[in-house]
């Protein structure tokens, strides 16, 4: 049973705004927050990021190089930079060296993952991965060679840690989680996770138990309707008692990758005219008292979000943290509940009972 401590940083969005950098930067890269979700492709929109906050930290390679890596539960691969990328988002980054790794095998197998504003590129090898005093022995993962324009080159983070299924890895990888079961290095087939809220510290990321200390509120257990992403079917959601959105059921992934929650476009409409904010988000941060609770209604259960979790503050100003996003699938409508809906929960990952349990924070 091990925990990975998560640290909170100031995001992105914050450093570009401090530096009065955003409005050119969110110009020159458009993104799409589906991107990551179609199915049948590996994809990894990293402007999912712009808000992100929580990181923890990894070494790969003998004797240990760390890095600093978002734990994602929205994608499957492991990969960090390496010194065989030029890029200027490798450069200012740690960067793997295989040279100085007594137990790094190469392959001559290449990586693609595509974002929303380019590609990451690079070549795949084996070595000991150590998350938290778990050392994985031959973990396979990416070795960057390329970053796309410079996204990467302000994120606090070197990579990415997917917590998310085997059937989505890119060329085939095995996740991490996947190599800790297989290899008996965990007590039990699950995870769970725990963000804390505002300045708060205390985030983790903890592999192979279930803390009690977080469980008080009872833990209610969802099955998994797809074993890709950490996917979910809900009922409805509702406000003041009355359903506003996925009236005939819809789909929802749970993704600590995502920091808001991305709804469907004409939800987010509804939505952003019920709560009384302006067709950019911003609401008064004075009417967050009388807002009321954002309603999933789950498995025969309801669990609320109040306004003080889905409205964000920044620099005197207050937005929704919800964001407008449409992906196709057979099942209907795709919610994504991110760090704003996890927040309010400890959220356990099972992957021995295929389900996703909630447990309310007090």
């Amino acid at each position: 049973v091990r925990r990975v401590p998560l640290r909170r940083m100031k995001s992105l969005r914050q450093r570009l705004q401090e530096q009065g950098l955003l409005d050119s930067y969110l110009e020159r890269h458009p993104y799409n927050l589906a991107a990551k979700y179609f199915p049948g492709i590996a994809v990894e929109p990293l402007e999912n990021y712009m808000d992100d906050e929580y990181f923890g930290t990894i070494s790969i390679g003998t004797p240990p190089q760390e890095f600093t890596v978002v734990f994602d539960t929205g994608s499957s691969n492991l990969w960090v930079p390496s010194v065989f990328c030029s890029s200027p988002a490798c450069r200012n980054h740690h960067r793997f060296n295989p040279v100085e790794s007594s137990t790094f095998l190469s392959t001559n197998d290449t990586l693609f993952i595509a974002y929303g504003t380019g590609s990451m590129t690079g070549v795949l090898g084996y070595d000991t991965v150590n998350v938290a005093g778990i050392s994985v022995r031959n973990q396979i993962f990416g070795l960057a060679e390329t970053e796309p324009g410079d996204f990467f080159y302000y994120t606090p983070f070197d990579g990415i840690l997917g917590l998310a299924f085997p059937s989505i890895a890119s060329s085939g990888a095995t996740p991490v989680f996947d190599n800790m079961m297989i290899e008996n290095l965990v007590d039990r087939h699950l995870f769970s996770v725990y963000l804390s809220r505002d300045s708060q510290g205390g985030s983790f990321v903890l592999f192979g138990a279930i803390d009690p200390y977080y469980t008080t509120e009872g833990i209610s257990w969802i099955p998994l309707s797809a074993e890709t992403y950490w996917q979910i079917t809900m009922e409805s959601v509702s406000l003041s008692g009355a359903t506003v959105a996925c009236s005939l059921g819809c789909q929802a992934i749970v993704d600590t990758g995502t920091t808001l929650l991305a709804v469907p476009i004409r939800a987010f409409q509804t939505l952003m005219k019920r709560l009384g904010a302006s067709s950019s988000g911003e609401i008064s941060c004075e009417a967050i008292s009388s807002l009321p609770n954002l309603i999933f209604h789950i498995h025969g259960r309801e669990f609320p979000v109040p306004p003080s979790a889905y409205v964000l503050r920044s620099n005197g100003y207050c937005t929704l943290g919800l964001q407008g996003m449409d992906v196709p699938t057979e099942e209907g409508e795709l919610w994504i509940l991110g760090d704003v809906f996890i927040r309010e929960y400890y959220v356990i990952f099972d992957r021995a009972n295929d389900r996703v349990g909630l447990s309310r924070l007090p």
